[in-house]
């Protein structure tokens, strides 16, 4: 067999019709291969490269204009001709979205099959050849590593949400007796330096007297606040990344 011969897929579960295309188009310089279904025919298609593909449009299981579908996604430069006995708009409509080349409708004639494959041929040679897909480059090395450097770790990320109400226990818990030493030591010489007028030893030792409770309230009340700070702090960084 010439290589320059075309090679055409018939699919088409009736073998009456794909005797008939064999007769005509080998008697035409064309070699025919056939299929009883539309997996067969993937199979073909998948094993050799071919020139036009005529399908039935009624077949068991997957049907013309769903082969044609599968065909033009892998190759949508080879042309895909339906036959049909049963034309409707529906059928027609499927086929130009699956971008069918032709519609050959039964009963058919030598004339029909022949004139089908040759305008079938040459519309696809009319059409360009796909474009070679571009290779993207890969990214430098340098690059890369540069991105994951200034990329937070989500384990870094996490820690820091975890770690975050610790801290503030530990702050709570040194901060208050820093305070309320403080206090304690303003109040104590406030007193005693002021201790010869009563007004202010009076305001004095209610200073020093309420001193600590002042530093029990802040005590309650801050840790809760850098708790609650620390830890919107740590889930903010975490949906950031």
């Amino acid at each position: 067999m010439s290589a320059l011969r075309k090679k055409v897929l018939v699919v088409d579960d009736d073998p009456v019709v794909a005797r008939s295309f064999d007769r005509v188009l080998s008697d035409k310089g064309y070699a025919v291969i056939t299929a009883s279904d539309g997996p067969e025919a993937l199979k073909k298609l998948a094993d050799a490269e071919y020139d036009v593909v005529f399908t039935d449009i009624r077949m068991p299981g997957m049907d013309g204009i769903q082969l044609a579908e599968r065909v033009k996604a892998r190759r949508p430069w080879l042309p895909v001709v339906i036959i049909t006995g049963y034309g409707s708009l529906e059928n027609e409509a499927r086929a130009d979205a699956a971008g069918v080349a032709q519609f050959l409708h039964k009963p058919l004639s030598a004339e029909m099959i022949e004139a089908s494959a040759s305008k079938a041929v040459a519309g696809a040679k009319a059409q360009p050849a796909p474009a070679p897909q571009a290779e993207v480059p890969a990214a430098a090395p340098a690059l890369e590593q540069a991105a994951e450097t200034v990329r937070p770790s989500p384990w870094k990320t996490a820690g820091m949400l975890v770690a975050a109400p610790f801290i503030g226990l530990v702050y709570a818990i040194a901060f208050p007796f820093i305070g309320l030493g403080m206090l304690a030591w303003m109040g104590g010489t406030e007193l005693f330096r002021r201790s010869g007028k009563i007004g202010r030893f009076v305001r004095n030792v209610l200073l020093f007297i309420t001193a600590p409770f002042v530093g029990l309230a802040y005590v309650i009340a801050f840790p809760f606040v850098g708790l609650a700070v620390l830890a919107w702090m740590g889930a903010k960084a975490l949906v950031k990344r």
